[in-house]
């Protein structure tokens, strides 16, 4: 499942291919991921419209229509976009894309079907209704321990759940557990007031080497645990071993004691 890292890249790509641009037509060959209308009502409803900007809030990507509604880009398991120009360029799944002025289209690909698209008539209300909580790129280091004191339970289960912190999953939980040394079982009842603090500027780095690399897993440190999600391997600082487990319902890999 993409988290905030790559769907800011996906918003970056759709920034760079779709804004401003008077969208022909839609053109849809499947609508299953298409959840709250049928296919021809999507594309009647985007035919001579055109995305005037995008808003990302953890996972999910928003592009903003010139009439205020919004189209809910949420990418699944393995959802992507292409822009192209040569129908021979056409992805292999895709499901619909956006046909512009320009002779180019914005193909939205998906092999397994898991993305969910909506045609938004009121973005907040949407917004309000799942609900999601604050962006973990945007949220203040007050806000964030406001929210952290204010919980019980299992630190992973609290940096999982989208209503509390918006756009950390289950690889970059991972990570933060492992760079602060907190076992992600860690009660959070437990945990010290600079612990937390740390837990917040070790997440906003990471976030942010993250994005600025656009996701790309090969640019990351080769200390990140990213690299080596393997039980049974030893740091080169020799310090504990990569254990695996379930924790907070997800497989989960943590440092621990020899």
């Amino acid at each position: 499942m993409p988290e905030l890292p790559e769907v800011n890249t996906f918003q970056r790509y759709f920034d760079a291919s779709a804004l401003h641009q008077r969208i022909q037509r839609v053109d849809v060959h499947d609508d299953k991921i298409i959840r709250n209308m049928d296919g021809a009502q999507f594309a009647e409803r985007l035919q001579g419209r055109s995305f005037t900007g995008s808003y990302r809030r953890g996972k999910y990507l928003f592009g903003a229509l010139d009439n205020g509604h919004h189209v809910l880009l949420h990418f699944g398991m393995t959802g992507d976009i292409k822009y192209y120009e040569d129908p021979l360029d056409r992805p292999k799944y895709e499901r619909f894309a956006f046909v512009f002025d320009n002779g180019f289209q914005l193909g939205f690909d998906d092999p397994r079907k898991f993305a969910r698209i909506l045609y938004l008539e009121d973005l907040q209300a949407y917004i309000d209704s799942l609900p999601l909580g604050e962006d973990a790129l945007r949220i203040s280091e007050a806000d964030f321990l406001d929210l952290i004191n204010a919980k019980k339970g299992q630190l992973k289960a609290f940096l999982l759940n989208q209503q509390y912190l918006a756009g950390v999953g289950n690889l970059y939980a991972d990570e933060l557990c492992y760079q602060t040394r907190i076992h992600p079982a860690a009660r959070i009842e437990d945990l010290s007031q600079e612990e937390k603090k740390l837990l917040f500027h070790t997440l906003q780095k990471i976030l942010n080497y993250a994005v600025e690399r656009r996701a790309y897993y090969k640019d990351y440190p080769e200390d990140w645990l990213w690299q080596w999600r393997v039980e049974g391997f030893v740091p080169a600082d020799g310090k504990g071993v990569v254990k695996k487990g379930t924790i907070a319902g997800r497989t989960t890999y943590f440092l621990s004691d020899k």
